[in-house]
């Protein structure tokens, strides 16, 4: 866009308006991009028109605002007499009520379908405790069709990407079910493990109304599956404390509740509170946003202490990793970890702003996962070599090279960034054009591995 006079102040204005837009709670995440775009074309026409860039800012935000309640919004909250003076409408108030009830209610009643979804193995004979393996594979389908059905509903999909993900979750189930899995085999686990992972991506579609082309979609789907592990671990730290409030109040009285608990009350809970947790996001933003960028500064200096005392430990010691299922297991872990927190930064950053501190204590951070994802790939190469592939030694193999490949060019990025030769949105696009490299992955585990390593 070509503009005159003070370009500065002009993305200024723009800045403070897509961020006010963002803490919004009647304004879901997905949208503020595509309304940023338009509201960047009337600048553009207004300007070419003649007007300086801040009276075109103002002209175009009144005519959004004569378009929908978002521009009002950001009218009301701003004391500046301008501001209302062009934008404040009469108030929306009463069918912003009935849609948030709406969307209540919709989501709590898909959760109720969670819950009965889970159950109904049961009717064939089947339990948990005997039938594991079967409801680890299939637990993401009791729960992720209605979450996806429900963006579905509210972003009003077209068929055609409706089609692509519907087909998406047949084959799942399919992969899932039809293959001669061993009892607790080490294919099995990896299935159970991995098809949430690629039907998440399914989600994300859908939560991003069709537009997953647009890396700003992608990120606002990264910053709302932050948001939503946020919620869901509040609601079963919740439902804990209700758990064990019941078990004494009933045992006073006699009666033993850990039967309900197992059989009814966690399986249940655990696949309804994804739907309410997914609700309370999308209706609740600006106050879990205010809460996840605190969490992601706090613990980001704590894993970066404990990767460098971690690399510092092997080098003093010269002791090897011993790479065992557990270990690798963790290894992983940690590393998606560092991974999710660098995400989930980013998603919560300005990318206009300059470089600070907390920029470089995530490069520190970047560098010391890359470099222990290095050992522990070492350590995996040559347990490898000594006992040859297995399904979990494989499946580390490619998750930890797939990690280091994010985390080598992530960390080539930010430092460009901090030396002023890049900028962040180049590290914020990398990042999320390599979200369905983790689905693919994921989707050849399940799909390859089963009988590649003979269902065991």
């Amino acid at each position: 866009m070509q503009v005159s006079g003070d370009t500065t102040t002009l993305e200024d204005q723009i800045n403070q308006w897509r961020t006010y837009l963002r803490h919004r709670q009647a304004i879901h995440s997905v949208d503020v991009a595509e309304l940023e775009d338009h509201l960047r074309e009337q600048i553009e026409g207004l300007i070419d028109a003649g007007l300086e860039p801040d009276e075109a800012f103002l002209v175009a935000v009144k005519r959004m605002g004569n378009l929908d309640a978002l521009s009002r919004e950001f009218a009301r909250e701003h004391s500046e007499r301008l501001w209302k003076q062009l934008v404040v409408a009469p108030s929306e108030g009463e069918s912003a009520r009935v849609a948030v009830q709406t969307d209540a209610i919709v989501a709590i009643a898909l959760a109720v379908v969670a819950a009965v979804l889970i159950k109904l193995p049961a009717l064939f004979g089947l339990d948990l405790d005997h039938d594991a393996g079967l409801y680890a594979r299939n637990v993401s389908l009791f729960v992720l069709p209605l979450l996806t059905g429900y963006f579905v509903w509210k972003r009003r999909l077209d068929m055609r990407t409706l089609g692509w993900i519907a087909l998406a979750f047949v084959g799942a189930a399919i992969f899932a079910n039809v293959y001669p899995f061993h009892s607790e085999g080490s294919t099995e686990v990896l299935t159970a493990l991995h098809l949430p992972i690629t039907l998440w991506l399914a989600v994300g579609i859908a939560y991003a109304g069709g537009r997953w082309g647009d890396s700003g979609r992608r990120m606002d789907f990264i910053r709302f599956s932050g948001e939503l592990f946020i919620y869901y671990v509040l609601i079963a730290l919740g439902g804990g404390v209700l758990t064990g409030f019941m078990a004494l109040i009933f045992q006073a009285i006699g009666i033993d509740t850990k039967t309900f608990f197992s059989l009814w009350m966690l399986p249940c809970g655990a696949v309804g509170a994804v739907l309410v947790a997914s609700w309370l996001v999308e209706a609740k933003q600006s106050v879990i946003e205010n809460m996840a960028p605190v969490l992601t500064r706090l613990f980001t200096p704590l894993f970066a202490a404990v990767l460098v005392a971690f690399l510092g430990a092997w080098l003093w010691t010269g002791r090897g990793v011993d790479i065992e299922r557990d270990a690798l297991i963790a290894f992983d872990l940690l590393l998606m970890v560092v991974v999710g927190l660098l995400l989930y930064s980013m998603s919560a950053r300005d990318r206009y702003s300059s470089p600070g501190i907390f920029d470089l204590l995530q490069v520190v951070l970047v560098i010391s996962a890359l470099l222990t994802d290095a050992v522990a790939l070492w350590a995996i190469a040559a347990r490898i070599s000594d006992f040859g592939f297995s399904p979990n030694r494989t499946a580390a193999l490619g998750m930890n090279i797939i990690l280091l490949v994010n985390l080598a060019w992530s960390a080539v990025l930010y430092i460009r960034f901090l030396r002023g030769r890049g900028s962040f949105a180049s590290l914020e696009r990398w990042q999320t054009d390599y979200l369905p490299v983790y689905a693919a992955w994921a989707a050849i585990v399940v799909i390859v591995f089963p009988p590649a390593f003979g269902f065991v």
